[in-house]
């Protein structure tokens, strides 16, 4: 198995609401844990996903096999969500599960909150994104900057959490302008031959959702 049929393995998974391992995905494929092993770590290194300490699939975007604050069900699944802006991509990329229901909590009250999140028109809301990380610097531990995109109800909470944590304060955006991100962010993911979105792609979509160089860390 090269690492491009391994990718779409993956994605066929998390895509179908399994969570793909180590051992599910040798049975599958008829080969050895250990040729798995080497051909994560291969789509690891090449960033299509990340891996935990143990070897397994932590994230593969937007899904990931641990929680990090979101829930996103589907018309007939159920995933973890794996930050703001992955949670909000999930119709766009699986649209015959659109509309998606996205719940959540504030980090700073921990007001629950959901969303009907469709492909067509953002969701209504006066809540407000935080990013921590900018996203220049995102794969420096991409869990962690996935665990830190999060939906606070307003910026008076951002500013609370902020105070809270010892954080400095990073991207904040409306839920709009977090739909806008989100929606042609991972076209193409789960099609043959993907290939990682490269930085003048990246910025295109940055400035279509309106986002500004300061959002990059630039």
């Amino acid at each position: 198995m090269d690492a491009e049929e391994l990718r779409l393995a993956v994605y066929a998974a998390f895509a179908d609401g399994r969570t793909p391992t180590v051992a599910t995905l040798a049975a599958e494929a008829g080969i050895p844990e250990a040729e798995v092993r080497e051909g994560l770590g291969t789509l690891a290194a090449q960033r299509h996903l990340a891996l935990g300490a143990d070897g397994e699939i932590a994230m593969a975007h937007p899904f990931t096999s641990v929680p990090l604050g979101f829930s996103v069900m589907g018309s007939d699944r159920l995933w973890w969500g794996g930050c703001a802006w992955d949670s909000f991509a999930v119709p766009h990329l699986l649209p015959d599960q659109a509309p998606v229901l996205v719940a959540t909590t504030c980090p700073a009250c921990a007001r629950p909150h959901a969303w009907s999140v469709g492909t067509d028109v953002p969701p209504p809301g006066d809540q407000v994104a935080h990013f921590l990380v900018p996203a220049a610097r995102m794969w420096d531990d991409v869990v962690h900057t996935c665990g830190h995109q999060r939906i606070f109800c307003s910026v008076a909470c951002v500013d609370t959490w902020l105070e809270a944590s010892g954080n400095e304060r990073g991207y904040v955006m409306d839920l709009a302008t977090l739909w806008r991100l989100a929606s042609g962010w991972y076209e193409g993911r789960l099609s043959r031959g993907y290939t990682r979105r490269e930085p003048s792609a990246a910025a295109d979509c940055l400035r279509r959702a309106g986002l500004s160089g300061s959002f990059w860390g630039l």
